[in-house]
């Protein structure tokens, strides 16, 4: 299993994610952003190859919201192939170590298998060796 970090300043500009292969994301809000800065990026996440989605932190409900309306969009609001839907979860009130044990554990997707897991963390400041351990060790 790969996994990568990814620190994402609030509402920053040129939002893109990059993945040579289809992916798994645990999106960590730690702070506030805009609906369309939510949607933009949730579109950045379908377009890169995110097949599974787990929202923690603030607002995650609208995270799942925001990508499964990417999803719907990038296919025109038709019919979705299974092997291009993505899969959505929401995590309040769980502990972060909580969601990255069901990523390792549970996040499967139905049709393909992922083999890696991007840490896309929405904070000012990056906790990438925090974060990075604390998913290794789990």
């Amino acid at each position: 299993m790969k996994i990568e970090y990814l620190n994402i300043k609030p509402n920053a500009e040129n939002l893109s994610v990059l993945s040579s292969e289809p992916f798994r994301a645990i999106v960590v809000v730690e702070e506030p952003v805009s609906p369309e800065w939510r949607h933009n990026l949730s579109r950045s996440l379908v377009k890169a190859g995110c097949l599974y989605m787990m929202a923690w932190g603030i607002e995650a409900s609208s995270w799942d919201d925001s990508v499964d309306h990417a999803n719907l969009e990038a296919f025109s609001y038709g019919d979705i192939p299974k092997e291009k839907c993505v899969m959505t979860t929401w995590h309040d009130n769980e502990p972060l170590e909580a969601v990255f044990t069901y990523s390792k554990r549970l996040a499967h997707h139905p049709v393909l298998d992922l083999e890696k897991t991007v840490i896309v963390h929405i904070a000012s400041t990056s906790k990438e060796s925090d974060y990075l351990s604390m998913y290794i060790d789990i």
